[in-house]
């Protein structure tokens, strides 16, 4: 089992920036990936970055260029810096948290979101 914790969402002026933070219960380290994935109203949950166990990161398309993905294991916490933020990036953020169980099984988790609002 893993609780994820989302905060540091709020009302930014595009153009702003904004840092997310995801605090796990157990040590990311024990963690296969951690992702930061947003919704926007009427919209599907899409992926914006993710880092691996080992470090790597991944950043989709939306957000490429603008945001950063990182962690401090000895916080359990994984962070999302977001820059440059626009009007479109108004969504529900989320933290996911996947554990592989077996070979080919996944389970994820996911925090509660925290909003985002973009102002222009």
């Amino acid at each position: 089992q893993v609780q994820l914790v989302e905060s540091g969402g709020g009302l930014v002026q595009a153009g702003g920036s904004l840092r997310l933070a995801c605090v796990a219960s157990r040590s990311i380290l024990s963690i296969d990936a951690v992702g930061w994935y947003r919704q926007a109203p009427g919209k599907q949950r899409e992926l914006v970055a993710s880092i691996t166990k080992d470090g790597s990161t991944t950043y989709a398309e939306p957000m490429k260029g603008r945001c950063t993905i990182a962690r401090d294991n000895a916080k359990n916490t994984v962070y999302l810096q977001m820059n440059s933020l626009k009007p479109e990036d108004t969504a529900v953020y989320y933290c996911n948290a996947r554990v592989r169980v077996g070979l080919f099984r996944v389970t994820d988790y996911w925090g509660q979101g925290t909003q985002v609002t973009v102002s222009s």
